[in-house]
């Protein structure tokens, strides 16, 4: 059996990448969990992405941490009890980072018409920031925009497609950076 070193080499240096230890004070414990603060509506939200190497307070974070979307149902703008709890789990991110500010985007499946998946997205992204200012999130610090069937997250004329596009994503304003 032959060893290609310079394979053998390259997975080294990739394996100590991943195993150096993290600087001091940059908020993440010796155990690689993530630290977490309670918010004023009782859920927890990561302050500090450790193994994800996702930077605090960035879409990487909201996007592991937090989860950046919710999801309808079929012709539908209201939010699901799940879709409450993470759009709870944004408002409380966004209290713990004062600057960010959103962009919630309103998504449809293909199915319509272009004029009434961009009127349904914008419904879904109004429905979500809705809840997050009845939560107390300052309204100027959230905007909405729809897409409509433009910008499919999953490409597909299938239930598990329609499904994962029907959405509402959170994406951090890029004003915020």
């Amino acid at each position: 059996m032959r060893i290609n070193l310079p394979v053998v080499v390259a997975a080294a240096f990739l394996l100590a990448a991943c195993t150096s230890a993290s600087d001091e004070g940059d908020g993440s414990s010796s155990d690689g969990a993530a630290t977490t603060t309670p918010s004023s509506s009782g859920t927890n939200v990561a302050t500090a992405s450790t193994g994800s190497g996702a930077k605090p307070g960035s879409q990487l974070d909201l996007e592991i941490n937090v989860g950046d979307r919710v999801l309808f149902g079929f012709d539908q703008s209201t939010l699901t009890q799940d879709a409450r709890t993470t759009v709870e789990r944004w408002g409380a991110w966004l209290e713990v980072y004062p600057a960010n500010r959103l962009v919630i985007e309103g998504h449809a499946d293909e199915r319509g018409t272009r004029e009434y998946n961009l009127a349904l997205g914008e419904r879904r992204a109004n429905a979500a920031r809705e809840y997050l200012v009845s939560l107390g999130v300052d309204p100027n610090r959230i905007k909405t925009v729809s897409f409509g069937k433009e910008r499919p997250a999953i490409p597909g004329s299938n239930e598990n497609a329609y499904a994962q596009n029907r959405r509402s994503v959170a994406v951090l304003d890029a004003a915020t950076n």
